[in-house]
């Protein structure tokens, strides 16, 4: 029998892990919305589900000024959304 099958396995599964739906700026251009809720990024197909963690990033420009409601915001994100005379808002305490 091969050694890497007779070597145990080694590693670490954290249980505790938070995984994000991540969103880029520039796909966000597509809603036509003042406000972005977690349910309108879902039915434009952004994000898989409803319940998924949101994290929004920084890749691209926003064309208008937009509310955006997310669980987490990139440095780079928060400051392009505010330069285009949105706001970025927290959904939830972590």
């Amino acid at each position: 029998m091969p050694l890497h099958r007779r070597v145990p396995k080694r590693g670490f599964t954290n249980i505790f892990r938070r995984e994000y739906g991540e969103v880029n700026l520039q796909s966000l251009n597509k809603l036509e919305k003042i406000e972005v809720h977690p349910k309108d990024m879902v039915e434009a197909g952004l994000v898989k589900k409803e319940s998924q963690l949101i994290k929004i990033l920084g890749e691209g420009n926003l064309r208008s000024a937009k509310t955006i409601y997310a669980h987490k915001f990139s440095q780079s994100a928060r400051k392009k959304i505010e330069e285009a005379g949105g706001k970025a808002i927290l959904i939830g305490s972590e």
